[in-house]
């Protein structure tokens, strides 16, 4: 699919290398466990493996793309994962690297995206360091820094013990539930020759096993349960990326004639044209959604994203009634350092279990049950869409709301495949559909700011030369934290098509102000106050264009800009270009966001 990235960085006159140093050796097992890319910042700590990678592998899978932080390689790999469901790699420079980079490694371990986190550490052997600067970037237990974030982490001590390590990370990173796994090269380790022949792995030998299924009983209790039912509906959070899982739901929902609710915070899953989808996939929940959850008999949570959270807020709302069923193998990375394992729910029949391989296995019984006859009647299970105004029907002097950027990406879309990485504070909009995995990618994970541009162009990556076009849509507050990571595209000419929702403030906590600013009777006028991004204003499209991408050149601030500009961005990355577009919106939220606390600040 990106065939073209290897006319980048060619190494010159490599020869015949032979496998001559410990860092080979780590190359090598990058190269066997499939790692196709590795996003890193230049460190010398790892100067090693970078020479093996240049040098012996050819900068060939994996190919070398350079970042212009740490921050930035991590979110490079997880946007990859977030459409391939595959890892990438990324490696960080000794201490200091691995310090930059934890807030991308906490996002990506809250999306529980698989990746190959590599890192290095000393000289561990003292003799061998430099004064100063190789003291200072040596630790005792580099992975204490973010062992709560991983999978698992390991500091391999000889050439042979990092054949093990990694073929052990590449493992469990890719086992169910998938998510980051940590390595450190001791420097040292890395430059020293290898005095004995080190056995390489069939890489076959050591796969991933088939993700864990739930019991026959618990699989005839789950289907028995929304066989008697009235009204089931099914609450999908985060799923499998391939079209067979998506497929596989899909027939199951239209056997059981089950409602269907999804979340914006995770990727696309099941389609939201659908007439069983329960109104549009959003970020909090909606009227609709609570609606449809009081009236439910059953309800079939597969992996939902905090289901106790959910439960709590239904709780002032006529609260859950009916059954509930909860499918997730989340509590295997459950541990006692953050609270992102969220509420504890409750339920009447608790499965551990991946909850793609239990549809399979409930589809196989639904059928049996019913002979293969579906009971649903085709009627729709969401309410009735409201009617939509186009934007080419509006007024064109109009000022530009958030929830109207993808609507007027949905109004240009035509037959064009748009794979869209996270949306900003407007929401979906009205028009813009789910009809396939790529379709939509989810959030951060984390809600750690910084992390849109780099996802978006790891994202853009994974679809390169497949016919998808890559479309993200940030806020200028996550936008300005780490835009320097559009110069990563821009170099390995990736093309793609950022879209800001720029509204000149960190809006949301001007809405925190103000909840406390009511809370305690104070002025809400103030909550602007250390809040704004103006004065003087950034020139977003100056900036870009400064990193490698094409603009609109100015700011889109009326209704009847928007329509070409968003045009002329797509037929730009169809043209293989980087373009930017920088569109200002009045400060508001199609969502509310949920405030915390406070007596009178909701």
């Amino acid at each position: 699919m990106t065939e073209h990235l290897k006319q980048f960085d060619r190494p010159q006159n490599i020869g015949n290398p032979h496998m001559g140093w410990a860092s080979d050796v780590a190359a090598e097992m990058m190269r066997r466990c499939g790692i196709k890319y590795l996003a890193l910042n230049p460190g010398a700590s790892y100067r090693g493996v970078h020479d093996s990678v240049v040098n012996y592998l050819g900068n060939e899978d994996p190919q070398m793309l350079i970042c212009l932080h740490e921050d930035h390689a991590v979110h490079l790999a997880q946007g990859y994962a977030k459409v391939t469901g595959k890892p990438m790699g990324c490696f960080l420079h000794s201490n200091v690297g691995l310090m930059h980079g934890l807030m991308g490694i906490f996002n990506a371990w809250c999306y529980r995206a698989p990746m190959l986190i590599m890192g290095a550490t000393g000289p561990v052997d003292a003799p061998l360091r430099r004064p100063w600067i190789d003291w200072i970037h040596t630790a005792k237990d580099q992975g204490a820094l973010v062992r709560y974030m991983v999978k698992w982490d390991d500091e391999p001590r000889s050439a042979e013990a990092i054949v093990e390590s990694m073929a052990r990370a590449n493992q469990i990173i890719r086992s169910e539930p998938t998510g980051p796994a940590y390595i450190c090269f001791d420097a040292g380790l890395q430059e020293s020759k290898l005095d004995m022949h080190i056995e390489m792995p069939d890489m076959s030998k050591f796969q991933p096993s088939d993700p864990p299924r739930a019991s026959a009983d618990a699989v005839k209790e789950t289907a028995e349960m929304l066989l008697s039912s009235k009204n089931p509906i099914f609450m999908m959070g985060r799923m499998a990326r391939t079209k067979e899982s998506w497929a596989a739901r899909v027939e199951l929902v239209e056997l059981l004639g089950a409602g269907v609710l999804t979340s914006l915070r995770n990727p696309a899953c099941f389609p939201s044209n659908h007439p069983l989808h329960i109104g549009r996939p959003a970020g909090r929940l909606t009227g609709y959604a609570s609606d449809a959850i009081k009236e439910a008999d059953t309800i079939l949570s597969l992996n939902w994203l905090d289901l106790g959270g959910t439960q709590r807020l239904m709780q002032g709302q006529g609260g859950m009634s009916g059954r509930c069923i909860h499918v997730s193998l989340e509590q295997y990375l459950h541990n006692g350092f953050g609270m992102e394992l969220f509420e504890l729910p409750q339920t009447d029949l608790n499965i551990n279990a991946d909850q793609d391989a239990f549809i399979s296995q409930l589809l196989t019984e639904v059928k049996i049950q019913l002979n293969n006859k579906s009971v649903w009647d085709g009627a729709s299970k969401g309410p009735e869409a409201s009617p939509i105004k186009l934007i080419s029907e509006r007024d064109q002097e109009a000022d530009i709301l958030p929830a109207d950027i993808v609507t007027a990406l949905a109004e240009v879309q035509g037959s064009r495949k748009i794979s869209l990485n996270r949306v900003s504070s407007g929401g979906l909009g009205p028009l813009y559909e789910f009809t396939h995995p790529w379709s939509y990618l989810g959030h951060d994970g984390g809600g750690g700011l910084a992390s849109g541009p780099g996802t978006a162009v790891g994202a853009a990556l994974a679809v390169v030369n497949t016919g998808w076009l890559p479309v993200s849509v940030l806020g200028d507050g996550d936008f300005m934290q780490g835009n320097t990571a559009l110069w990563t595209a821009a170099k390995y000419r990736i093309p793609m098509l950022v879209i800001i929702s720029n509204n000149r403030s960190n809006f949301n906590d001007e809405l925190h102000q103000e909840t406390v600013a009511k809370d305690r009777e104070r002025p809400v006028e103030n909550r602007w106050i250390g809040m704004r991004i103006s004065e003087p204003e950034i020139n977003l499209c100056e900036l870009a264009e400064s990193l490698g991408f094409e603009s609109n050149g100015t700011p889109v601030k009326r209704m009847g800009d928007l329509l070409f500009s968003i045009e002329a961005g797509l037929k730009a990355v169809e043209a293989g270009k980087c373009y930017f577009i920088d569109i200002h919106v009045d400060t508001g939220y199609a969502e509310p966001p949920l405030m915390r606390g406070g007596s009178k600040g909701e």
